[in-house]
């Protein structure tokens, strides 16, 4: 017999003996070994690893991709202070968020749960390397500290946003404190209400639970135990609005606070006599394709995990984007004779801003019909109903990012539908531990998106109106007309985005 077969009969006797002495090394587990709790679940490398560079990615949406995007549609004279303005938030904001504002948005609020959380993690308390935050999975996780990073970058960009619609003629000072109020008391809560909520796992053990019930008392002691954990989420989110990256909380919440912004604020000096250019289409170019990257993170990365879901989101990404960008720059063309960069530009972010809440329910057909009418619509309201109102929105964040915010949340209701290449709505509860699709109605979920809507208009219109009154009453929100005439470069920071 060959040495190797003598050793293979030994070994395998061995084993034998071993498992005749110690039944637990036998692959069926004992009684015992059965009834020992399942491990908790370990964050998978690659899950974290993607997430890792969509927070980066995020990141780069702001600064460099935003602050490019809006100092080159402003003139010369104030392009150092639109870099200097979305700078300044995005590390204001970074901590303020590690402050208090990862607790106020992802933590049980009690009484005030519907609307914001508490301050059990301010100061990121009791959170270690070793704390997970749960993803839309049964059983995955990811690092909590990934987790707070990746939100965070949403919590920086948000308020930046609302620059460009009154870019030229606000105090820093103002903005800076306007700043802190607004995403302390509009943002958090908003993220709150949309986002919060205690994951799959949570809702899927306590479904367990209440099927393993069986008797009376244990189903209702189930049953209230599931009530509780389905409780326990933001109000939107228990309206069942459905927003996977952040239409309500980034788009709609910011477009509506610039619209206010501006119209509290007043026109720039020269509006609508005065040319008032872009002073460097080169360096908005850079920008926006910033910030096309920048948004696979954003989109794709709301998925929180690295699978399926994740190239949906990236692909409609891609797809609607190109078709607003199309859709803007063939309907510019037709009406007005010429096509425009400036106007491929806008639409490109229009479509990035209608895909966001429907980036991940949408299929990429529906999500190139979202991008063409997303496209259309926000060219007229840039132009058109724009010139036909009057305001002032320097940067259009109002036509853009609330009118497109608005179209994406809508239509969301609508091409989640499985009947027209959407994903259908997770139901983490009939089959616990399975990701099925539930039943969707359309005029339900249409009317729930719309109280979405609303509710987020209501909130951070009335609530911005609010605040820049405040601000405007204590330190004053424009700057004077010679501060104005002069540029922000100089009157607010003294120096010069170009010294030529």
């Amino acid at each position: 017999m060959k040495l190797r077969n003598i050793l293979a009969l030994g070994l395998g006797g061995a084993a034998l003996a071993a498992l005749l002495v110690e039944p637990s090394l036998a692959q069926t587990p004992t009684l015992e070994a059965a009834a020992v709790p399942a491990a908790s679940p370990v964050p998978a490398k690659g899950d974290t690893a993607w997430m890792l560079i969509s927070s980066a990615l995020v990141l780069m949406m702001t600064v460099p991709g935003l602050a490019l995007f809006y100092g080159g549609l402003v003139r010369t004279k104030n392009m150092l202070s639109v870099l200097t303005q979305v700078f300044a938030i995005a590390c204001i904001v970074c901590l303020l968020w590690v402050f208090y504002g990862y607790s106020l948005a992802f933590t049980n609020g009690g009484g005030l749960n519907d609307f914001i959380g508490g301050f059990s993690k301010a100061f990121l308390k009791g959170i270690d390397p070793n704390s997970t935050a749960a993803t839309f999975s049964n059983g995955v996780v990811i690092p909590e500290y990934v987790y707070i990073c990746f939100q965070m970058t949403f919590a920086m960009i948000t308020p930046a946003l609302i620059v460009g619609a009154f870019a030229e003629r606000m105090k820093f000072s103002a903005l800076v404190v306007f700043s802190i109020l607004w995403v302390t008391l509009i943002y958090f809560p908003m993220a709150h209400m949309v986002w919060y909520w205690g994951g799959p796992d949570a809702v899927g053990n306590a479904a367990k639970a209440l099927a393993a019930a069986t008797d009376e008392a244990a189903k209702k002691t189930a049953q209230d135990a599931l009530d509780a954990v389905n409780a326990d989420a933001g109000l939107l989110f228990k309206w069942g609005a459905l927003d996977f990256a952040g239409g309500t909380v980034v788009h709609i919440n910011a477009g509506i606070a610039g619209f206010v912004g501006c119209l509290m604020l007043g026109k720039r000096i020269g509006y609508g006599r005065d040319l008032l250019a872009p002073h460097s289409l080169t360096m908005t170019t850079i920008g926006a394709s910033l910030l096309w990257v920048g948004w696979f993170g954003f989109n794709a990365g709301s998925n929180l995990e690295a699978n399926g879901t994740t190239a949906l989101a990236m692909i409609n990404t891609f797809v609607a984007t190109a078709a607003a960008a199309v859709s803007w720059l063939f309907v510019e063309w037709a009406l007005k004779g010429k096509p425009s960069l400036l106007g491929m530009l806008s639409g490109a972010i229009a479509g990035l801003v209608a895909v966001t809440p429907a980036s991940g329910f949408a299929g990429p057909m529906g999500s190139i019909v979202l991008g063409l009418v997303a496209g259309a619509i926000c060219f007229a309201m840039c132009s058109t109903v724009k010139n036909a109102i009057g305001y002032d929105d320097s940067l259009d964040v109002f036509g853009v990012h609330c009118i497109g915010g608005i179209i994406g949340a809508l239509a969301t209701g609508i091409l989640v539908n499985p009947d027209l290449g959407g994903v259908g709505i997770p139901d983490y509860t009939t089959k616990p531990g399975e990701l099925v699709v539930g039943a969707y109605d359309l005029t339900t979920q249409l009317i729930t998106q719309a109280k979405a809507v609303g509710m987020t208009i209501l909130w951070s219109g009335i609530g911005s109106a609010i605040l820049y009154k405040l601000v405007d009453v204590t330190i004053g929100l424009r700057v004077t007309q010679e501060e104005e005439r002069e540029g922000l470069d100089i009157a607010d920071h003294g120096e010069r985005a170009y010294n030529y």
